[in-house]
């Protein structure tokens, strides 16, 4: 399954402006009705294969980068080794007429426009909705006044008010509260002013807040990074270390408070398919948004991008139905319990564009990095600053099958000399079909099981070769660093 990351940023929506004292109405000219005038707004697009050709996916690690930001970076032709072609350009959600960028895609600030951008539908809408609201209270104070003068029938109200209501910490009222303050909106601003935003969460008292590549990807080398806790409190911060292929990044808040409240890392070995789900994130701009849902599936292979044409991400994700929108990259997936348990990093979503922006939104397919893998990968980036993936030492290919991942025959080195595939004895031409007891229908689906596990890991390989299946184990080897 191929998607886009969400996580786009666009300009956040201007409050509404307050609803005007109403004044006496100048009374209209005989027989002509009073004129009145509606406000205007707009109405408010994922998938492809995982890959373009037969050639050359490294299943070593030497898979495809997931820098889902990489702005400006085109693809280059199919290799044996490192860096793999990127997956075919896909529905996303960052450019309504092209089917490119992600969730934390490149944007340029669009130049203000008399009311008619989002920003002013949201507005229109919010003053609408308060202007209605009033009509309605007032109307309905007005006839329950008489009603009461006229039966004297009488109005029943609550003994307690919303703010006395105990909400115990297993809710997701007590789960959401304790987990906030935790959480940051991530503005990241390139060199060229070109800005995304996006989500991350504390990941330790030192400062370091855990998000996806493809949030900060722009602001890499030389650009601006700042982190916005639900306070209002902003921290100015930098890179610390970014994983394309894991699509995975570390930052860390320059003079972070003292009073950092890292959130709980779960086991997402351990999740069941419907467990609850509960994320946080910045849809569309509206930081500290709360959404639920459950867990749809594990082990989903996904290949996602930007559509920009930089290097795509493999990941073997946990699925929700949770509502996971562009700019939800980055952010928290819990549990019932407030734990952490993966980073929402893509969503499937359908062509068509939505809120006035040309990005798409959820459908109820959302997809999160296993926060196992991400704590390993993260505590690699704090360590050295550097990604460490696992290998096999073969090139497979990225065509879109249900076969298995077949080792590629071409390049000057298809099967990496020396290397684990080739110490156990797989050869170009061989189509594994199994990691451990894990399926496998592709190459992508290969790198992303791959990359769960770690430099040294043990597994059990299942290959056909000659129309005969075939098991080998073979200890996985290392390679540091994205190129």
């Amino acid at each position: 399954m191929s998607t886009e990351n969400e996580g786009t940023a666009v300009p956040p929506a201007p409050s509404a402006p307050p609803v005007p004292v109403d004044a006496p109405a100048a009374p209209a000219p005989q027989g002509q009705p009073p004129q009145g005038q509606a406000p205007q707004g707009h109405a408010p697009q994922g998938p492809g294969p995982y890959g373009q050709d037969a050639q050359g996916q490294s299943a070593h690690g030497q898979g495809a980068s997931g820098d889902a930001a990489h702005h400006g970076v085109s693809s280059s032709a199919p290799d044996p080794s490192w860096p793999p072609p990127p997956p075919p350009a896909s529905p996303s959600y960052g450019d309504g007429g092209s089917g490119s960028g992600g969730w934390g895609s490149s944007y340029q600030q669009p130049a203000p426009k008399s009311g008619r951008g989002r920003g002013g539908l949201v507005a229109a809408i919010l003053v609408a909705a308060l202007a209605a609201g009033g009509l309605g209270g007032g109307l309905g104070y007005t006839l329950a006044k008489n009603n009461d003068e006229n039966t004297g029938s009488t109005t029943v109200s609550a003994s307690t008010s919303g703010g006395d209501v105990k909400r115990d910490p297993g809710t997701v009222a007590g789960t959401a509260a304790k987990a906030l303050p935790s959480t940051v909106t991530i503005e990241a601003e390139s060199n060229s002013g070109e800005g995304g935003t996006g989500t991350g969460f504390v990941f330790d008292k030192q400062g370091h807040i855990v998000t996806n590549n493809h949030v900060v990807a722009g602001a890499v080398d030389g650009g601006k990074l700042t982190a916005t806790f639900p306070s209002g409190k902003k921290y100015d911060a930098e890179v610390v270390g970014h994983a394309q292929g894991y699509d995975v990044a570390v930052i860390k808040l320059k003079n972070a408070p003292g009073d950092l409240k890292p959130l709980t890392l779960g086991d997402s070995d351990k999740v069941a398919v419907g467990d609850a789900t509960i994320a946080i994130g910045a849809p569309f701009g509206l930081s500290d948004t709360v959404t639920t849902g459950i867990i749809s599936a594990k082990n989903r292979p996904v290949a996602s991008s930007d559509g920009t044409g930089s290097q795509a991400s493999y990941m073997s994700a946990l699925q929700t139905d949770a509502s996971i929108n562009p700019g939800n990259s980055g952010g928290p997936l819990l549990d019932a319990q407030g734990n952490v348990i993966g980073i929402n990093s893509a969503i499937q979503s359908t062509g068509n564009g939505g809120f006035g922006t040309g990005q798409s939104g959820s459908i109820g397919l959302g997809f999160a990095i296993p926060i196992n893998q991400a704590e390993y990968v993260a505590q690699e980036l704090i360590k050295t600053g550097k990604p460490v993936y696992a290998k096999i030492g073969a090139s497979v290919s990225l065509d879109d099958s249900s076969d298995g991942a077949q080792i590629t025959d071409q390049g000057a080195a298809p099967v990496e000399p020396g290397g684990p595939a080739a110490k156990a004895g797989l050869k170009p031409g061989d189509v594994i079909t199994k990691l451990d007891d894990r399926v496998i229908d592709s190459g992508p689906t290969l790198i992303g099981e791959i990359w769960t596990h770690k430099p040294g890991d043990k597994v059990t390989i299942t290959y056909e070769r000659g129309g005969k299946e075939r098991t080998v184990d073979l200890t996985l080897g290392s390679r540091v660093g994205d190129n």
